[in-house]
């Protein structure tokens, strides 16, 4: 049996999101030239929320786009599973903006080097700021956030699971044992 400690509950998972949205607009002086694309999907729904509390704070609409990463991962050929693409809508451009890409959990960095690959598919950004929820270490990459919930040092045998209300029913971040 896997055990399970709940490291983030909903109070705390939203207080982090208000942190994050006031961190956000502090370092961009504002919600000029910003918008949030989310990584499907923990991501999309976390951009959304942080859409709604920046407007809270800011008076302003700030555009949310929605990415996949499938096709972007570098690991596709080294896989026997046939990839689940999903759809990517950023129904704005994102030429000369301060994209803020939004994940639940960063781990090796790998996603996030594939994020980046795909957002300049789809225009030039004047910069690319990474919001995630926890940061879990063990980087492959050279890739750092910029605004985080949670640091959550955890070893490689453990799996951090974020359950949000959008799809669980439930906001929860928890720490498990692996199946590995």
């Amino acid at each position: 049996m896997k055990q399970k400690k709940i490291v983030m509950d909903a109070e705390a998972l939203d207080r982090s999101l208000t942190r994050i949205a006031y961190e956000i607009l502090e370092r961009n002086k504002g919600s000029k030239e910003l918008c949030l694309v989310g990584i499907r999907t923990g991501g999309v729904f976390l951009a959304e929320r942080l859409r709604k509390k920046i407007s809270r704070i800011e008076g302003a609409d700030v555009p949310v786009g929605i990415l996949d990463i499938t096709l972007y991962r570098d690991d596709l050929r080294i896989t026997n599973r046939k990839p689940k693409l999903g759809r990517t809508d950023i129904p704005f451009s994102l030429d000369n903006k301060k994209v803020i890409l939004v994940d639940d959990v960063l781990f090796t960095g790998r996603t996030i080097r594939a994020a980046m690959d795909a957002l300049i598919d789809f225009g030039r950004p004047k910069l690319i700021q990474l919001a995630v929820l926890v940061d879990r270490g063990h980087r492959e990459l050279p890739i750092r956030a910029d605004f985080v919930g949670k640091n959550l040092p955890s070893s490689a045998w453990e799996d951090i699971v974020v359950n949000l209300t959008e799809k669980d029913g439930i906001d929860e971040v928890l720490i498990q044992d692996s199946n590995r």
